[in-house]
């Protein structure tokens, strides 16, 4: 295919020389002359692993060049890759004017080319940024409609520096946020060949995975670091505990607690991490991330009560309230918690779940829930008939098989789903349902 990159720093450098060497005929664009001629003379302008003499190669044999005249560069390609740098404003947000001003050039050279072209955004860049921002920028200056004279994709980038060249070869995953199908084609033709599964999804999907990643990784490196310094202070050997750790495939290593839902509870999770924090701070230890897990959890248990506020409705169900499923345990469930502070404001509250009997509870349970709510029995009901006969609101917090068969579709009563019930994504369509992060 013939290909023109815009922006040859470590992306789009990286990007041109290993798609010049799979075999396709590629133009590199940039704004600054000394790149150009970099490229030209065969010359990474990037210091990379490997990227020096894959550049000196590819451009030996013809298959990448580079020029700073935008116009050249869509009149002789059929893919454009976006590349340009989206760095942070000042107060944090990004910043498009790199990415705005090289898409309406884009666009106004797509006005003179004529034929179809697909334009994908290599860029990181906030969901809705391609559709909201770029799309209607480019339809302006073209002339056109995308997805309909010319195509658009979002391709996010997984290369580290210092190895991007093999993550390029060998990527993690191969995402394509399409605007419709011709464009997805045209990008996933580029990387045929590569390993890695391919994923094909809406722009904004593809735009956030970018985030999602990285957010991620982050998160990991303070959490790796801020348990670490912990150890020390214990006198523990810090890489002995994640050695362990990590060794752990089934619950730490894998998909398990990575999908949204409701807050966590019971008698491990919070215990366990006020007690780390609280440790942590005896040892002067400052670790900013654990001793906001807690408030985060709390922060997201709260969104479900200022959605029943917006509601505007009083008479409130909620389906489920032990902690785990098929469980009566009731310790620090999230919940009771949530039942708590609807109560607290004054709620009209009815409760079903089927394996929580006043009579059964016995102890430590027990006294857990006289303290936090000493009037459940008032609150319990008996069947999932009478909640619904009750409530103007529901609040799923349980996959009984019983409640989700009674769960009515329509606009009344107004379900608010904690738990992404299995029918979620029909059930989105109807004006009476709401996730609670979905």
């Amino acid at each position: 295919m013939r290909i023109s990159v815009f922006g040859l720093g470590y992306v789009g450098c990286v990007s041109a020389a290993c798609l010049a060497d799979m075999g396709h005929e590629v133009i590199g664009v940039d704004v600054n002359p000394v790149k150009v001629d970099l490229v030209n003379d065969g010359k990474a302008p990037v210091v990379e692993e490997r990227i020096g003499e894959l550049t000196a190669e590819v451009v030996r044999t013809g298959a990448l060049r580079a020029t700073g005249d935008v116009r050249e560069a869509i009149l002789g390609s059929e893919v454009s890759l976006v590349c340009v740098g989206t760095p942070s404003e000042p107060n944090g947000s990004l910043c498009t004017t790199y990415l705005e001003r090289v898409t309406e050039e884009i666009g106004a050279a797509l006005a003179e080319r004529g034929g179809w072209q697909t334009v994908v955004f290599r860029s990181t860049m906030l969901p809705g940024t391609c559709t909201e921002l770029l799309v209607p920028i480019l339809e302006k200056s073209a002339g056109g409609t995308a997805g309909v004279d010319f195509g658009v994709a979002v391709n996010p980038e997984f290369l580290r520096e210092g190895t991007s060249v093999r993550d390029f070869f060998d990527p993690p995953k191969t995402v394509i946020g399409e605007i419709d199908p011709t464009s997805g084609d045209a990008v996933a033709a580029l990387y045929e060949g590569l390993p890695g599964e391919v994923f094909r999804v809406p722009v904004p999907t593809a735009e956030a995975i970018k985030y999602a990643d990285n957010a991620f990784h982050g998160l990991k490196i303070g959490f790796a670091n801020e348990l670490g310094a912990v150890c020390q202070a214990l006198g523990v050997d810090s890489h002995q505990v994640m050695d362990v750790f990590l060794a752990d495939r089934k619950l730490n290593i894998s998909p398990a607690y990575l999908r949204p839902g409701f807050a966590f509870g019971g008698s491990c999770l919070p215990k366990d991490l006020r007690s780390l924090v609280h440790a942590a701070r005896r040892a002067d230890v400052d670790v900013p991330i654990l001793e906001h897990v807690l408030p985060s959890n709390s922060a997201h248990l709260q969104r479900a009560v200022d959605l029943v506020e917006r509601s505007g409705k009083r008479r409130v169900g909620l389906f489920g309230l032990s902690f785990k499923p098929g469980t009566d345990d009731l310790r620090e469930s999230p919940l009771v918690e949530l039942a708590e502070r609807l109560l607290g404001k004054g709620y009209d509250l009815r409760i079903h779940d089927a394996n929580v009997s006043l009579s059964r509870l016995l102890g430590a349970n027990r006294e857990y829930i006289e303290t936090r709510l000493p009037h459940l029995a008032q609150l319990l009901a008996d069947t999932v008939d009478e909640v619904l006969e009750h409530a103007e609101v529901c609040l799923i917090g349980t996959r009984d098989p019983a409640v989700l068969a009674a769960l009515p579709h329509g606009d009344a009563p107004l379900l608010i789903d904690l738990i992404r019930l299995p029918d979620a994504d029909v059930r989105r369509t109807e004006p009476g349902y709401v996730g609670l992060a979905w």
